[in-house]
């Protein structure tokens, strides 16, 4: 059995968030009770997607932070082509490019605003 490190987003519509990581980002679908939840996976990643109607959308108690900066972050080997393909296929970013020592990295949104961060090393 694979080990994966598991992830929760919560989203507006499954279908659409199943059809946006599996059809942009390279995710299989391990399991779908669409339209209230799936399992999608890449490598070690298992991304949970909660619709409205799935326990993994109640409420955030009101004492927890807000889930602003949280992210996934996928390592791509070429940035460039990573962004040229997505914006063919008509995804949208949030914002430019950023360079730093550790590598590139540029962000998107999922269907319901979640982020996911595109990331090549440095070489």
């Amino acid at each position: 059995m694979t080990e994966h490190a598991s992830v929760r987003y919560v989203v507006d519509d499954v279908p659409a968030a199943i059809a946006f990581y599996t059809t942009h980002l390279g995710f299989t679908v391990r399991m779908s009770a669409a339209p209230a939840f799936a399992d999608v996976v890449r490598g070690p990643l298992r991304l949970l997607l909660s619709g409205p109607a799935s326990s993994g959308a109640r409420a955030t108690p009101e004492d927890a932070s807000a889930a602003g900066r949280n992210r996934i972050h996928l390592v791509v080997p070429d940035l460039d082509a990573e962004i040229k393909r997505l914006t063919d296929a008509g995804v949208a970013f949030r914002g430019e490019v950023v360079a730093g020592p550790g590598g590139r990295q540029i962000l998107l949104a999922d269907p319901a605003g979640n982020l996911v961060k595109l990331f090549q090393p440095a070489r």
